[in-house]
């Protein structure tokens, strides 16, 4: 991120918000829409290193969550400006505490804390992305956990510290490849249930398209890496009055409701 060494975290600002998006034209929509296919994008790009077995583990890991942070700062730049490291510094310091500066701790938190992924364990990352008739919000969360009971779980013998014999070595790498195969297979299926959630508004009706979500969940402990992604209904009943720009709102029903789902334990973090 260019300034992790002054940017030590504030989980504060995550715990229970969301940022709410309005969606007041169909240009708005194109834009939503091209960063959710973004998301499921890099999902594809993940199966598809991770199908190949000459590929490390970590290579396909790092690929997705470098798309999801352009995705991150590429938000940031539009509701903040292209100084929002400043703006969220200022915030962090408590030099200012104004809608932007919010926002900018808000998804600046929460791309150091996805930037921290690849090197820290038992950090469980579960977005929940929902679509309103007038609006979008992101409800950026963390746990302590590393899977959920809906997760599938695949290895990476290059994280693993167990010295094995010869032959366990081959065993244990050949399953290796298998559920990093069978991951790849369900990446890719889940990939589909994003284009699925956020449909092209040039090519779908209001009706269509004003309603969707998902939620997913990925994190690992030592060699071991889960994944899980799933539909979500939004409430309708969640808002009652539009908004005019972005804004933190509480985090709605629908969070509380993926909470229990998916057994978040430890701090829940957003």
């Amino acid at each position: 991120m260019g300034q992790r060494d002054q940017f030590n975290g504030d989980a504060k600002v995550l715990h229970h918000r969301a940022v709410r998006t309005p969606l007041p034209n169909l240009e708005a929509e194109r834009v939503f829409h091209e960063n959710m296919m973004t998301v499921a994008a890099a999902r594809e790009r993940k199966a598809d290193l991770l199908a190949d077995p000459d590929v490390p583990l970590l290579d396909a890991y790092e690929a997705e969550l470098e798309r999801v942070a352009e995705s991150f700062e590429r938000r940031l730049r539009r509701i903040v400006g292209d100084d929002y490291r400043e703006v969220a510094m200022a915030h962090h310091r408590g030099e200012r505490d104004d809608r932007l500066g919010e926002l900018a701790a808000y998804y600046v938190e929460g791309l150091w804390r996805i930037q921290q992924r690849t090197t820290v364990t038992d950090m469980l990352f579960s977005p929940l992305i929902l679509r309103y008739p007038d609006s979008f919000t992101t409800n950026i969360r963390f746990a302590g956990s590393y899977t959920t009971p809906k997760s599938i779980r695949y290895e990476s013998p290059e994280h693993s510290s167990e010295v094995l014999t010869d032959d366990h070595a081959e065993i244990y790498y050949s399953e290796s490849v298998y559920t990093q195969q069978y991951a790849a297979e369900y990446l890719r299926e889940t990939a589909a249930l994003i284009r699925e959630a956020f449909p092209d508004p040039d090519e779908t009706s209001v009706e269509e398209r004003e309603y969707g979500g998902i939620v997913s969940a990925g994190g690992r402990r030592g060699s071991e890496f889960s994944a899980m992604l799933e539909r979500v209904e939004p409430d309708p009943n969640r808002f009652s009055e539009p908004i005019d720009e972005p804004t933190l709102v509480e985090a709605g029903p629908e969070a509380r409701r993926t909470e229990r789902a998916l057994r978040l334990k430890g701090e829940i973090v957003g």
